[in-house]
């Protein structure tokens, strides 16, 4: 496939994955389970009949490791997602998510005792002091939001550190995941869509564990009012229409990553997931106007440049510059 339209599928499925997830959140801040079982639920089934081959196909990673693997990413989906219940905008929850680096540096270090260039610890820090940054003003922001009423402002406050501290153990757990699929690949070679099937399909029965909170918003979600989904006629609860969105753009975005992956190098991938990160964010802010200050768009342009500067994109560009000025000379 063309990498053109993997860039199609990651920009158009990724930003709209996050447009539909919002609109969930916005009327049921609650329901990330439910968000969180639908997404994994289609990815299993899918790859239940095109990787799996309906289970007749034997696994090249042994199961065991992929049981190590699922605990890490199950635990790391479900307390993003509830981190929405804790009083944390999607601005800042994306951000926040933008700081994968930091993490993974800093486990690389201490688990695989790796030593990093000065500009790496220098992206880093640019990277942390926007998290830091964005961070400290949407503090301020729920403390000042909910300042009327004094025990009620404190209980709204203890509930957004609660949400960060959410974030920071995904965050973290994420890296750890990271790290350890690395060694599995180093292992027993790459086989990122058996993975990715595997990932999905073994953490299901866990959701029985969240199966009240499940139902609790299937109801809710019901009683939605209703919507007529434009070209096919079909009327359904206007949630469930979000639901279905966000699971099929969420399929779409982790196809086009995919693809890109066998098309791209690595860092052109890290590249155009950051630059989507970017286009989501603004969309978010200027769509559904969540608060956002020249404090936060400091932070989030120390958050990219640092990203940026941790892939070594500028250097990829001094060749490409390098021939386009000799070209002129050339004619």
């Amino acid at each position: 496939m063309h990498p053109a339209v993997a860039l199609g599928l990651v920009f158009g499925g990724c930003c709209s994955n996050v447009v539909f997830l919002e609109l969930l959140v916005r009327r049921f801040p609650g329901c990330g389970n439910i968000v969180t079982f639908s997404q994994f639920l289609f990815i299993a089934v899918e790859g239940f009949i095109f990787e799996a081959n309906f289970g007749r196909k034997k696994p090249a990673i042994p199961i065991r490791y992929y049981f190590i693997m699922v605990a890490m990413f199950f635990t790391v989906s479900v307390v993003n997602n509830y981190a929405l219940n804790l009083n944390i905008a999607m601005p800042l929850h994306m951000i926040f998510r933008s700081g994968s680096l930091i993490a993974s540096m800093a486990l690389g270090i201490i688990i695989l005792k790796k030593r990093y260039s000065v500009s790496k610890y220098t992206s880093i820090a640019l990277v942390s002091v926007g998290i830091f940054t964005c961070t400290f003003m949407s503090a301020k922001q729920v403390a000042s939001d909910s300042s009327v009423n004094e025990e009620d402002g404190l209980q709204v406050f203890l509930w957004w550190l609660l949400g960060i501290a959410a974030l920071t153990f995904a965050l973290l757990m994420s890296a750890r995941m990271g790290i350890f699929q690395e060694m599995l690949y180093k292992q027993f070679g790459k086989h990122s869509k058996e993975a990715l099937f595997y990932n999905h399909a073994l953490p299901l029965p866990g959701f029985l564990l969240l199966a009240p909170n499940i139902y609790q918003h299937a109801v809710l979600f019901s009683q939605s009012e209703p919507f007529q989904v434009p070209v096919i006629g079909l009327t359904l609860p206007i949630m469930w229409f979000y639901l279905l969105m966000n699971v099929v753009t969420q399929y779409v975005c982790i196809r086009g990553v995919f693809i890109l992956t066998t098309e791209c190098t690595s860092l052109t991938v890290t590249l155009v997931v950051t630059l989507r990160k970017f286009v989501s964010l603004i969309f978010s802010i200027l769509y559904f106007h969540n608060p956002f200050t020249a404090w936060h768009w400091l932070g989030t342009a120390f958050v990219f440049v640092g990203t940026l500067m941790y892939t070594e994109v500028w250097n990829s560009f001094g060749p490409f510059l390098a021939r386009w000025r000799k070209r002129p000379k050339e004619e």
